[in-house]
């Protein structure tokens, strides 16, 4: 590939520029978010189909929807901004031609950009039907070590001017994912064995602090304030330690994750507002915070987490936020624990709003225990999050079967965990994962 050109770039994302030039088969920019890794990694497959005439190049998310949203969904998007900013000139490129229907882009000398998602049954088909001279899976966080593996078998095609190559980018999580293992402890991440060609797995890191010059202050400051593991992806851009035995992991959140657009709103069935009350007084108190959460399950049986509204704050301003939050999100009811006051939780919600029906639930076992259904049902691809919840995340992945790790109460865990329990009250049998069988095998023995 050519170097970066006029534009400006900052000295972290030429070394970066320089990975995805280089030898290595596989590549991997990681790090904080909106540090330039997408912008650096198409950049690269443009040059690279600009060389090779009649050349086709993938670039793979685990939803096919989020990767035309993330890369080509306008004029303004990556893909276009990339061609117009660092190509114009070219006439081999530009204009691109868009494909929409069929899934990809083509440049003027032939050369096919195909865009698709690895869970796309309609479309799975047409996309590993192909072979590629480059293979780029973004947000790899969402994938699996068995898709991601899967997708790169297609790595076949043969054309001069260029080598074979995969990239790779994500938003770090927790060390035992595939990308961890493979471009920082270059071992195979199933047999944990070195890897026969270490040098065939290049990575460099990119912080939002290497793109300085496209961001404002205020998105740098949003960064700062998260919570101390999101603040370590999203920031500085490093593998997290997990908790060993977790019920949730960073890995499994990212996968089911949605936007907006993926909500079923015509199967909508119902929704709730579950809280989960504690002793404070006010928003200055040391009490923990009151876990509030939206949920809504649709009738094809999946749970969707819409909104985390937990704060600190007084009994009445609690109960007020939960039931603005049931009449925003046109809510069936709101659930709350009765175990931190029991009638009086009610009666302070029903003081904000006496025709908002109120279910009070008890906690008869502990917090690990009641956890684990809510984990398989996540395991089972059975719930979903409508964007990014950092504390709640944080949270759900400080459970383990031993119970909770966390540093403080998980208000807001708890209360997603009333929420999805409400939602799947009467669930169908599951097929539990063999993770959850070992745990079950584990704790069968502990007890005889």
């Amino acid at each position: 590939m050519s170097s970066l050109g006029e534009l400006s770039f900052s000295e972290g994302q030429r070394n970066a520029y320089g990975v995805l030039a280089g030898d290595a088969r596989h590549a991997c920019l990681f790090g904080g978010a909106r540090s330039g890794k997408t912008f650096l990694i198409v950049r690269g497959i443009i040059e690279r189909a600009r060389k090779a005439p009649g050349s086709r190049h993938l670039i793979a998310r685990l939803r096919g929807n989020a990767v035309w949203n993330a890369i080509a969904g306008d004029q303004n998007s990556t893909i276009h901004t990339v061609a117009n900013l660092c190509f114009a000139n070219r006439e081999d490129v530009v204009p691109l031609v868009q494909h929409r229907l069929d899934g990809f882009f083509e440049l003027q000398n032939g050369s096919t950009i195909w865009l698709g998602g690895l869970e796309d049954d309609k479309r799975l088909d047409k996309i590993l039907g192909r072979e590629y001279s480059t293979i780029y899976l973004n947000e790899a966080s969402e994938l699996s070590y068995a898709t991601a593996s899967m997708a790169m078998t297609r790595l076949a095609e043969v054309k001069p001017n260029i080598k074979q190559r995969v990239f790779v980018d994500l938003n770090p999580v927790g060390k035992s994912h595939w990308t961890h293992r493979w471009f920082v402890e270059k071992v195979d991440p199933i047999s944990r064995l070195p890897l026969d060609a270490p040098d065939n797995y290049a990575s460099a890191r990119l912080n939002p602090g290497d793109n300085l010059h496209n961001l404002d202050a205020e998105f740098l400051k949003s960064l700062e304030a998260l919570p101390e593991k999101q603040r370590k992806r999203f920031l500085e851009g490093v593998f997290i330690d997990e908790v060993e035995g977790a019920l949730w992991t960073y890995e499994n959140l990212e996968r089911c994750r949605v936007c907006i657009d993926d909500i079923p709103i015509a199967l909508r069935q119902r929704v709730v507002v579950a809280v989960d009350p504690s002793g404070a007084a006010n928003k200055d108190s040391d009490a923990d915070e009151i876990g509030i959460i939206v949920a809504a399950k649709s009738k094809d049986g999946h749970a969707y987490v819409l909104a985390d509204r937990t704060f600190r704050g007084a009994p009445r301003e609690w109960a007020r936020t939960a039931v603005d939050a049931f009449h925003e999100f046109r809510a069936d009811r709101i659930v709350a624990e009765g175990n931190f006051g029991g009638e009086m939780v009610k009666q302070t919600i029903k003081m904000a709003d006496p025709a908002v029906p109120v279910h009070l639930v008890t906690a008869s076992r502990g917090k690990a225990v009641r956890a684990e259904p809510v984990a398989e049902l996540y395991d089972l691809g059975k719930v979903h999050h409508v964007g990014r919840f950092a504390n709640l995340e944080d949270q759900l992945c400080s459970f383990s079967s031993a119970g909770y790790k966390g540093p403080d109460s998980p208000d807001h865990a708890d209360a997603l965990i009333w929420a999805v329990s409400e939602l799947f009250e009467r669930p169908p049998p599951i097929k539990f994962s063999p993770a959850a069988m070992q745990r079950f095998r584990t704790q069968t023995i502990a007890f005889r």
